[in-house]
């Protein structure tokens, strides 16, 4: 009989369903939201918030019994500095399962996994870097070919902004392509 044996066995044996459980509840932990089937979310959700409860706690002995789960240093310590904060005034349900539709091949339930305090992301527009700052006035560079000046930048950036009319007045010279490609011989 089976009395007093709780939880879903998943059609693993002990070492393999532990290791899907650690799997699951680190990407849950990083990621904030993981897609997985049913019966995984549901038994992963009891691993996830038996850490932010660790986590929220905060002693070295609760590290160390959050890393014998997630055996990941660094997680860990995002763990306990920043995910559980989060949590603090939360007695629980610190995750939430969000069911989907069949999986296609095999019908399989699917659902979200996800942490019900999620970090808010700012996206900031990127920097400009030395290359991206250096612009370009191509008609700048035009005139100044017209009337017979030397220009700053390169010809082949020039002419890739020409319209199609003037693209043929700047063609590289034949002679510095054979030159490129002829073999070297002797002690050259």
């Amino acid at each position: 009989m089976r009395h007093g044996i709780s939880g879903n066995r998943l059609g693993r044996n002990s070492s393999l369903r532990k290791a899907t459980m650690r799997d699951v509840a680190k990407a849950t932990l990083i990621q904030q939201r993981i897609k997985t089937t049913l019966p995984i979310a549901k038994e992963a959700r009891k691993y996830v918030d038996r850490l932010v409860t660790l986590g929220k706690k905060g002693t070295l002995a609760h590290k160390r019994r959050a890393f014998a789960i997630l055996c990941d240093h660094q997680l860990v310590s995002a763990l306990f500095d920043k995910i559980a904060p989060r949590f603090r005034s939360r007695p629980g349900g610190y995750t939430r399962i969000i069911p989907l539709a069949f999986r296609r091949g095999d019908n399989a339930r699917m659902a979200f996994l996800e942490l019900t305090e999620k970090e808010e992301v700012i996206i900031k527009p990127k920097l400009a870097t030395a290359k991206q700052s250096k612009t370009v006035d191509v008609t700048a560079e035009v005139q100044a070919q017209d009337e017979g000046k030397k220009p700053d930048v390169p010809k082949a950036a020039v002419q890739k902004h020409l319209p199609a009319e003037d693209k043929g007045k700047t063609k590289p010279k034949v002679g510095m392509i054979k030159k490129m490609f002829q073999r070297k011989v002797g002690g050259e």
